[in-house]
């Protein structure tokens, strides 16, 4: 099966995500948010996760003033969240739920740009934590839930730092090449014995806070908006995309 190219055109069917169960993390604010809405806009009931509940109360009444099927709110800060809580997390979704169909990996902390010889251990630490870390537990956690589907998907937020190193992102570009190598050692381990499907997934410059703290020169304007890059996603959590594991894909 081939990718369709650019992903943001993807012009997905009004119910594509119908009955689906897809938690989201990050999802109070900037891609989460945006990816959380249009998932529940094709059907799916959406778990918000994030650390600040204000943000996803937010998102929460957005999805149902839309009249989009109810989301379910979990708070939890991937910075300080034990491995019991990840469990938890798998707990409670099993018994709300009873399965999981989709899983966006998309909670990211930037750290600091500086060079690695000014690095700090401390912020270096923080960073995998958030972006390496918690991904690996919450996979860890979920994955019982995710066999339960006829169709699940697991999907890496990247970055192009991820996949070729450059200058002054120190933490932050290896904790995504360390998610890259995750992704496809899942991708590789699930392919023959179920029905579970590993990507990686680069946004690609994007009208985020984030990206105004990375680029803080850049003109916000030149830039889409998150909505923009939701296609890119729910093609990647849809059956459409029954074929594609282990890839490493551009939504730009």
């Amino acid at each position: 099966m081939s990718i369709p190219s650019p992903l943001i055109r993807y012009q997905p069917k009004a119910d594509l995500l119908k009955d689906k169960i897809i938690l989201i993390t990050g999802a109070g604010d900037g891609i989460g948010a945006a990816v959380a809405k249009d998932c529940a806009a094709k059907g799916a009931s959406v778990i918000l996760l994030g650390k600040t509940v204000k943000k996803l109360e937010k998102v929460y009444d957005e999805i149902v003033a839309a009249g989009h099927p109810e989301p379910a709110i979990y708070p939890l800060d991937l910075l300080e969240a034990s491995e019991e809580q990840y469990q938890q997390v798998g707990d409670i979704i099993d018994k709300e739920f009873g399965r999981l169909d989709g899983l966006v990996h998309n909670a990211g902390l930037l750290g600091s740009l500086i060079p690695l010889a000014n690095h700090s251990s401390e912020q270096w630490i923080k960073v995998m934590q958030v972006n390496l870390h918690a991904p690996y537990l919450m996979t860890q956690a979920c994955l019982p839930l995710l066999k339960k589907s006829d169709s699940a998907s697991i999907i890496f937020v990247s970055s192009s730092v991820g996949r070729k190193g450059r200058a002054y992102w120190g933490a932050y570009a290896a904790s995504k090449a360390a998610c890259e190598n995750l992704m496809q050692t899942l991708a590789d381990e699930l392919e023959n014995n179920t029905n579970i499907r590993v990507n990686s997934l680069n946004p690609g410059a994007t009208r985020t806070a984030m990206r105004r703290i990375a680029f803080p020169g850049e003109n916000p304007n030149t830039l889409p908006e998150p909505e923009a890059i939701a296609p890119a996603f729910i093609y990647l959590l849809s059956d459409d995309s029954k074929a594609i594991n282990g890839q490493q894909i551009n939504a730009q």
